[in-house]
């Protein structure tokens, strides 16, 4: 089939089967660095979780956050769990809307695949206008949604994902007698103390952020966590 060519020749190509070769291995090349996401996970029929409880002072009523996680390599040396579904539910209708709307993302992001653990932080960092609140314990919350993701990085702890924060044995037995120490000194001079063992004029620790930093030898000191400013 002959083709007429009405404008000026400005340049040309050969094509032969080893330019075509070489223009397909380049495009196999190229998609290979592409990074899949992965297909979303199938539900199987049964599914293994827990259910934990939250309480908040923002709320009338407790909230109860079930995780449902998928079992991956059952029966094999790497058998492990990893999250799949989440669902929230309380008797409180006010956060009805919104608390639907994030399970189902998150839910969705769980059966994704891959990471799932940076939704902790990203949960963690949600602050409420009106300043957050106190949870039982004296620890302080930013909001309602950090809370839920204080509960999902707490599972993912339970479940092998992330690992346990926290002192280890010898840390944890000198921070007991540091504060065992302060509080006997203190009882005796009639000093106030709250609900959760703490001295009442002590400060928000920035690491736990509970109420229970006290000066101690000379260094701001957490009678909780451990955290001073003196290392």
């Amino acid at each position: 089939m002959a083709i007429k060519i009405d404008k000026k020749i400005t340049g040309y190509n050969l094509v032969t089967p080893e330019s075509k070769e070489e223009k397909a291995k380049a495009e196999a090349a190229a998609q290979s660095n592409v990074i899949q996401m992965g297909e979303p996970l199938s539900r199987p029929e049964e599914l293994v979780g827990n259910t934990y409880k939250i309480k908040t002072p923002v709320t009338e009523h407790a909230l109860y956050i079930t995780i449902n996680d998928i079992v991956m390599n059952a029966g094999t040396p790497q058998e492990h769990r990893r999250p799949f579904e989440v669902f929230i539910n309380s008797k409180n209708m006010e956060h009805f809307q919104w608390i639907v709307a994030l399970t189902r993302v998150m839910s969705a992001v769980f059966r994704k695949g891959g990471d799932v653990t940076f939704l902790v932080e990203e949960l963690k960092s949600v602050f409420e206008p009106s300043g957050g609140y106190f949870k039982k314990g004296g620890k302080f919350v930013p909001s309602l949604v950090a809370e839920i993701g204080e509960v999902v990085e707490k599972h993912l702890q339970n479940i092998g994902m992330l690992e346990k924060a926290g002192l280890d044995e010898h840390q944890q037995k000198l921070v007991e007698e540091k504060k065992a120490e302060y509080l006997e000194k203190h009882a005796e001079s009639g000093e106030a103390m709250n609900d959760e063992g703490f001295p009442k004029g002590a400060t928000l620790c920035k690491k736990c952020n509970t109420k229970a930093s006290i000066i101690m030898d000379g260094c701001l000191t957490c009678l909780n966590c451990g955290e001073s400013k003196c290392g």
